[in-house]
């Protein structure tokens, strides 16, 4: 019996669900419509079909807009989550989730299902807190069935990324952030059309934009919450490297 193609349902910031070889990864699940200071600004709040009970969730790194304690109390209980080694000690309110919690270092594989799951280094300060201590790394992903996808959690491009992803069929890069500035460890539409070229994708999808902004701020700089993932696009095509840009919810086959 043949497998279903691949797929791809971006759900809105960081969160993506990958289907390949009838295995469910999603990613940095934000499941609500409230995040402390951030309010969804589009799209509806996630649902359907592998949101809630996929066959493993990833964590690329701590920040509460990637590892949000709240959603992923909603996932069911027995779906295993890949976190950065260190994670668990780093945010102990991890173990009282009761899910499997599988800890990875850059290089480290898992199997899950019919799909194998790679630890990648990414450039991003990996703490829970701004003053905490560096024990937890930020990390990427690239998941291999069918096809080869790299999701790059939160990063910014790095010396040695060649030589960690390459040749990819989807490549997710952040774009953007959740607010009107972007610091250290990020990338903009210019550094993700950088990063695609350098891992090789075949296509990528912009993600990390458009859907979380602080509360009260809807009028301060509307561009950096609207316009990152077209840019990223038209950036990409004119560098010959295809990339489409999806809306929260929508799906690529």
């Amino acid at each position: 019996m043949n497998s279903p193609l691949p797929r791809l349902r971006w759900l809105g910031h960081a969160t993506a669900l990958i289907e390949d070889r009838g295995t469910r990864v999603l990613t940095d699940p934000v499941l609500t419509s409230r995040l402390v200071h951030l309010r969804r600004r589009r799209g509806e709040n996630p649902s359907g079909p592998g949101v809630f009970d996929p066959d493993v969730v990833v964590l690329s790194h701590l920040h509460a807009d990637h590892t949000h304690l709240p959603s992923l109390r909603l996932v069911r209980e027995q779906v295993p989550i890949v976190v950065p080694r260190g994670a668990p000690d780093a945010l102990t309110s991890l173990r009282r989730l009761g899910n499997e919690l599988i800890e990875v270092s850059p290089g480290d594989e898992v199997r899950i299902g019919q799909v194998t799951i790679r630890a990648v280094p990414a450039d991003h300060d990996g703490r829970r807190w701004r003053r905490g201590d560096h024990t937890t790394p930020a990390l990427g992903y690239v998941v291999t069935g069918d096809a080869t996808t790299y999701f790059a959690g939160d990063t910014d491009v790095y010396a040695d990324l060649h030589d960690w992803v390459r040749d990819v069929d989807l490549a997710l890069l952040p774009v953007a952030g959740w607010g009107p500035t972007l610091g250290e460890g990020h990338m903009n539409p210019e550094r993700a059309t950088v990063a695609a070229e350098v891992v090789r994708a075949r296509r990528s999808v912009p993600i990390h934009f458009g859907t979380l902004w602080p509360i009260g701020l809807s009028r301060v700089r509307p561009e950096r919450f609207y316009s990152p993932g077209a840019q990223f696009v038209e950036l990409a095509r004119r560098n010959g490297k295809e990339a489409v840009e999806l809306q929260p919810g929508e799906q690529l086959s």
